[in-house]
């Protein structure tokens, strides 16, 4: 068990709904239209919402109103992502390093100034990238089922291992997983507690964006750029124990990826943060969105009345 960190098993908690409307806008960014959801007053705290694979800014699109009332909250789209552009690799670098730098241009457009970060799947490099280099600029994390600890790292992720170490001689197989309906559908059912509640859209409409002509060369190139995740993982962790930013982990405990441990990991470095499993899988927010929703809320709310408070 870490030392001083807050760890829960999360049932259900309810929210409040919302007085702002989600907007859809999008801009131009490093020569390419970067499509973005955003909600709630612009003189608010901000919540800066990345997403995973092969997901879009859709994932939080039932988060944006339980959190609109209190934080001005924006959700883009990678590059070759959802409904921004998506440029072919000779044309566009598909890299993390280049995912960050064009989230970090925009949150620049947008002209803000500090923000938490919530980062989930690939969403954890992207972010864990913008902190780093400017941690300044973060007022918190919220980490859903992104690791930047190797024992998070599940067994599934063998076969990704392998095709780092050798692209050609595992290209293929890995190019079959990705196109591969049942892996859709498994990615968003594996290990939630009822099927039924979750929305046969959500694997539907990935597994069509990702049999898209051309998506699966830039999900390919993105997929063999995830070893620089690895190799950045102490890095990041040193970023964590150096500046402490205040940290709330939700957790999908059924997660096939990602395990328990990396979460629990990030104990080691913010011993004071706040850990909560839920009874969900990867994608947490398709059963849990109002549970995720209240505790970030509360966590955001307190750390800003805590900031406020006379020294």
């Amino acid at each position: 068990m870490i030392p001083n960190a807050l760890i829960t098993e999360s049932g259900d908690v309810p929210v409040c709904g919302t007085d702002f409307p989600v907007k859809y806008r999008a801009t131009q960014i490093d020569g390419i239209r970067m499509f973005y959801r955003e909600a709630g007053s612009r003189d608010a705290p901000v919540i800066v919402l990345l997403h995973g694979f092969p997901s879009s800014s859709r994932m939080f699109a039932t988060l944006l109103p339980l959190l609109a009332n209190e934080f001005h909250v924006i959700a883009p789209d990678y590059p070759g992502f959802g409904h921004s552009d998506a440029p072919p690799p000779e044309r566009f670098e598909y890299t993390f390093d280049h995912l960050a730098r064009c989230v970090e241009q925009l949150i620049d457009a947008l002209g803000i100034a500090r923000c938490a970060l919530y980062v989930q799947d690939y969403g954890g490099p992207v972010g864990f990238r913008i902190a780093a280099a400017r941690p300044e600029r973060i007022t918190a994390l919220i980490v859903q089922n992104a690791v930047i600890h190797v024992e998070g790292l599940s067994g599934a992720w063998d076969v990704r291992k392998a095709f780092w170490k050798n692209r050609a001689a595992h290209e293929a197989k890995l190019r079959e997983s990705l196109l591969s309906v049942d892996v859709a559908r498994q990615r968003h059912l594996a290990g939630v507690t009822d099927p039924e509640n979750i929305d046969p859209g959500t694997w539907t409409d990935e597994f069509a964006f990702l049999t898209k002509p051309g998506m699966d060369r830039i999900q390919l190139e993105l997929m063999f750029d995830y070893r620089t995740n690895v190799e950045s993982y102490p890095r990041w962790q040193a970023y964590l124990r150096d500046y402490r930013p205040p940290t709330l982990v939700v957790w999908g405990k059924h997660d096939p990826l990602f395990t328990v441990a990396g979460a629990q990991a990030f104990g080691r470095e913010v011993p004071d943060a706040e850990i909560h499993f839920l009874d969900a899988g990867h994608f947490a927010l398709d059963e849990k969105v109002d549970v995720a929703a209240a505790l970030m809320r509360r966590f955001l709310v307190a750390r800003r009345r805590d900031t406020a408070a006379p020294g």
